[in-house]
């Protein structure tokens, strides 16, 4: 029986808390906010990333929005990693089974460096090809491989910032991932203004100084959490001698992690596409897609936060045999995430013109982004269940469900739709963000119904 007791409540401090026991309300609450804020703390450097480089124009606007998409589809590899890694480490702690936790974690690490160096190596070489690809304007061009190629420079830093962030998150200790995320993107928020405007005594570097500023600060969240975890300052204590190659821990974590890395990568394929789709339109379309993108990021950064919440509570629950609190946790998180996105649903119907000003003063943009938000806002009403519910279902490791609902989403019915009502109606551009609302309403049906049919419950890590 769930109880709000108090003398059930957990005393310690949070990043030593049973989330198998106490009230799953609490629990879930306690655990998803300093996610939120980690992941929202991001979102926010993000933006002002933008507003930096907004001062240079359009063509700054749409290299940064096209440089961010490619490093978000290379950042998809990473699914693979903390999806299995966060399945297993959190259901081996549920289980009472620390030793196995710290070996999937060495595993993630080893993996993680060896992906970071790979990319630093070959995607420096090819980031103007890569931009290229969406046959954009010179300028854009330029600015979007200046951007890419500083990334790619550190890419190895962001690789162990992440896995450092995820590994502390999986094992239930949430609190400290927030507070370096914090450090993290403060340095980066604070370099990044100097950087790209050149302000005292620093060049004005634009578009590559917001990349420089990243690579900076993901440095630092790096070594930060490396002190974390092998200084035992969290649930998870690694030492150097972990760190060893084991393959059978390793496909253990890729063959639950590969179907999420899919299920991304496609993801991350559509906005390609759609990105292909709408360049026909003009720079303005670009960039009003990529402003939208930032501001529709911002707005999911609680679904991300809750879901990873989610996502743990799930697989701790899982590996202590305790599956109703698994449920009664995901639809308490559902319930949440439904509220606010209610509440974002309404201010972007009323405020959108104020929103996209906020980034540029071009009124062209303004108009084109509003509308882009107000569409795609649509989607906002299905999204709070959808999430929660693909959260529990992948915290489970059963993510092989959640890649075919995404093949069929994106390749059945958004980039279709986005094609067709873009070319043959009178919707236009707009029509990308009519199929970018009807794809994922489909979707949410899908996943209601897998998590209804109940196999996650009996999914072995």
């Amino acid at each position: 029986m769930v109880t709000t007791s108090k003398t059930n409540l957990p005393k310690e401090p949070a990043r030593h808390i049973d989330w198998t026991q106490g009230s799953i309300l609490r629990n879930l609450l306690l655990l998803s906010w300093p996610m939120i804020v980690t992941e929202a703390i991001y979102m926010v450097s993000q933006l002002f990333d933008m507003v930096w480089i907004g001062r240079s124009g359009s063509a700054a606007i749409a290299g940064l929005g096209i440089g961010l998409m490619l490093v978000f589809m290379i950042s998809a590899v990473d699914m693979a990693i903390i999806s299995g890694m966060r399945a297993m480490i959190s259901r081996f702690i549920g289980a009472g089974e620390p030793e196995n936790a710290r070996k999937v974690a060495a595993q993630a690490y080893i993996m993680a460096a060896g992906w970071g160096l790979l990319v630093t190596l070959v995607g420096y070489a090819v980031a103007k090809h890569l931009i290229g690809f969406f046959g954009v304007a010179p300028e854009v061009l330029q600015e979007g491989s200046r951007f890419l190629k500083v990334m790619f420079a550190g890419w190895i830093s962001m690789e162990l910032h992440v896995m450092g962030l995820f590994i502390r998150q999986a094992a239930g200790d949430s609190m400290s991932p927030m507070v370096t995320q914090l450090i993290v993107r403060s340095l980066h928020l604070a370099l990044c203004p100097f950087l790209v405007l050149g302000i005292w005594f620093f060049p004005q570097m634009g578009i590559t100084g917001a990349a420089l500023s990243n690579v900076i600060a993901q440095t630092l969240g790096g070594l930060i959490g490396i002190w974390f975890i092998f200084g035992g300052r969290t649930n998870l204590k690694l030492s150097w001698s972990d760190i060893h190659f084991i393959p059978s821990m390793t496909w253990r974590i890729l063959k639950i992690g590969i179907p999420s890395l899919i299920s991304m990568a496609q993801m991350t394929v559509s906005n390609f596409v759609l990105t292909w789709i709408i360049a026909p339109f003009g720079t303005l379309a670009l960039a009003a897609h990529s402003l939208a993108g930032n501001v529709n990021g911002f707005v999911s950064t609680p679904s991300m936060g809750m879901s990873g919440g989610v996502a743990v509570l799930v697989g701790q629950n899982l590996g202590a045999k305790m599956p109703q609190r698994a449920i009664k946790s995901t639809w308490l998180g559902a319930a949440i995430l439904q509220g606010f996105l209610f509440i974002c649903l309404t201010a972007i119907l009323i405020w959108a013109n104020q929103i996209a000003g906020f980034f540029t003063s071009d009124p062209e943009l303004i108009d084109i982004a509003a509308k882009f938000l107000r569409i795609g806002s649509g989607a906002y009403l299905v999204m709070g269940v959808a999430t929660a519910l693909s959260a529990c279902i992948n915290g489970a490791g059963d993510t092989l469900p959640m890649m075919l609902i995404n093949i069929g989403m994106i390749w059945l019915v958004l980039l279709p739709l986005a094609f067709l009502l873009s070319r043959y109606t009178d919707l236009a551009v707009y029509g990308t963000r009519a199929g970018m609302v009807i794809a994922p309403v489909t979707a949410a049906a899908a996943t209601f119904l897998y998590f209804r049919f109940g196999k996650w419950k009996t999914k072995r890590v």
